[in-house]
């Protein structure tokens, strides 16, 4: 029975019943309580190392229609998909930064974004850092195997949202409007063999409690499915971006913090990841409490780091490329998202040695696998 067969079946766990119980409003006292706890779990399974990451977008093209989304087909900007030379020029950049661990980004267009392109980007970046996952469109088992025997350890997936009628909502087409099968991309990514599984929501599209329960319902059901791999956990917050999407639910930071803390002590050994898209003071804030996983020095746009693929930018209409006659000099692809935390690699580091934790550059290697 796959997960998509239990989210909607009204029984729950008592461990769902306590996180539940986690996310009813708290007095600043109670607050405080939960933060200590959460920062005792994270401390006793992941001590005081924090992983940093950073992703590359390979490409902004996208052939699906989402209302909240700056890659959205509708939207009228600029656009380019990167070489696989181009794409490793992105990528010695944040190794000179000091990343170890990368994950490529892509917006869902078979045409741009072939698995064959995949496959290649991943075996050539695989070759210089040893952490490679991927986010991008969903796809069969069958499909992601070779992207897994090519190096990639990772598949991130967001659900965006578990509420089924606000997703047939703003998913208008598209191979992204089929609810159930992005929900079940995690147990196809299991089956090929990534070693570690992101999931989450995208906050503001939906009530964020039903939300944050609908995400811990999923982290349970892959912890007890899934099990052979690492599962991780993000709970990012709409940012503005191309289309001009205004969400009509809000996550104060207060409720993020306890939400995040209430994932913690339901679920103690699953990373939790915090991106960009939150403010460098709250990120601060959170470093303690219950974070394992941070982005640092990120760009949301394709050849963001090193202006790779200008030459190239252009309009998409109906699929097909259509060139700029004047381009301005400064002109670049459009980013997914505005960042909210625009401090480098560097600072995040050593931000994170002052306040006695260990940034983590690197945490696996292929040739574990041959040992």
């Amino acid at each position: 029975m796959s997960f998509a067969d239990t989210l909607f079946q009204p029984e729950k766990s008592p461990l769902i019943r306590s996180f539940e119980e986690l996310l009813l409003p708290k007095s600043d006292t109670e607050l405080e309580r939960m933060a200590r706890e959460s920062s005792a779990l994270t401390r006793k399974h992941f001590g005081k190392s924090i992983r940093l990451f950073a992703p590359i977008y390979l490409s902004n093209e996208c052939i699906n229609s989402c209302k909240y989304c700056g890659f959205s087909k509708e939207n009228a900007i600029l656009r380019v998909t990167l070489e696989v030379e181009q794409m490793l020029l992105e990528a010695r950049h944040l190794i000179q930064e000091g990343f170890r661990s990368i994950l490529l980004v892509a917006g869902e267009h078979p045409k741009f974004v072939s698995n064959g392109y995949l496959e290649e980007c991943v075996r050539r970046l695989s070759a210089e850092v040893p952490g490679v996952s991927l986010e991008v469109g969903p796809m069969e088992a069958a499909n992601y195997a070779p992207l897994v025997r090519a190096g990639a350890e990772g598949l991130i997936v967001y659900q965006e949202t578990y509420h089924k009628p606000t997703y047939a909502e703003l998913h208008l087409s598209g191979p992204k409007k089929d609810f159930e099968w992005r929900l079940e991309t995690p147990e196809r990514a299991y089956a090929a063999g990534f070693r570690r599984i992101g999931i989450g929501a995208l906050f503001g599209l939906w009530d964020w409690r039903e939300e944050a329960v609908s995400v811990a319902r999923h982290v349970e059901y892959l912890l007890k499915h899934c099990w052979r791999s690492l599962i991780t956990v993000s709970l990012p917050r709409m940012r503005p971006a191309a289309g001009g999407f205004q969400p009509k639910f809000f996550l104060p930071d207060r409720e993020f913090v306890q939400a995040i803390c209430a994932l913690r002590i339901c679920f103690p050994q699953v990373g939790i990841v915090l991106s960009t898209r939150e403010s460098g003071e709250l990120r601060d804030a959170l470093m303690p409490i219950g974070v394992t996983m941070m982005s640092a020095g990120s760009l949301t746009e394709p050849g963001g780091y090193t202006g790779q693929g200008r030459e190239d930018l252009h309009h998409t209409v109906h699929g097909k490329k259509v060139s700029m006659e004047i381009k301005p000099p400064d002109a670049s692809a459009e980013e997914q998202f505005e960042i909210a935390d625009a401090r480098s690699a560097g600072e995040i580091a050593d931000l994170l040695r002052r306040n006695g934790f260990e940034p983590v550059w690197k945490d696996w290697d292929q040739a574990i696998l041959s040992a």
